[in-house]
């Protein structure tokens, strides 16, 4: 076996991409439970977010906001059409523009999921009672950041 030069850019533990790939997996996985019930996944959850947020959108302007592809984005809007949240349509003074709108069904869900950040909050903070909200804030701010600069 050879001695491990702690300094070697291939090593594990010398990256920042790895922790934060775990992390994604393990925060995202932590939503399961609380969408089954709203018969979600992750992705339809944070489509439905900006849904609620924005009401009417333009699917380009979706996928951006969700850094999401249009081969990724197509099918969670074709199945939240079928689920009746949302409907799309082709903009009438721009027929390239496809537009996703919010259905009255997909408004009543907001209601069902409003309680679903606090419940993570205290799924985090319980299993983890040294990482604060103040940590929150601030890893969210670094991701931010780092989001633009990988942009």
């Amino acid at each position: 076996m050879t001695k491990k030069d702690k300094n070697d850019p291939l090593l594990l533990e010398n990256q920042v991409c790895f922790p934060l790939y775990a992390c994604a997996r393990r925060v995202v996985n932590s939503y399961v439970g609380l969408l089954k019930d709203l018969d979600l996944t992750y992705t339809q959850y944070v489509t439905m977010m900006v849904m609620w947020e924005h009401e009417k959108i333009s699917v380009k302007d979706l996928g951006a906001k969700l850094y999401l592809d249009s081969g990724t984005l197509t099918p969670v809007i074709k199945k939240l059409c079928t689920m009746g949240l949302i409907r799309k349509y082709r903009d009438e003074t721009d027929e390239r523009v496809v537009i996703a709108e919010i259905t009255d069904e997909g408004r009543m869900l907001k209601a069902k999921a409003h309680d679903i950040p606090e419940k993570i909050c205290c799924k985090i903070t319980d299993n983890c009672s040294s990482f604060t909200m103040e940590d929150a804030q601030q890893l969210k701010a670094l991701l931010l950041k780092l989001l633009c600069s990988v942009d």
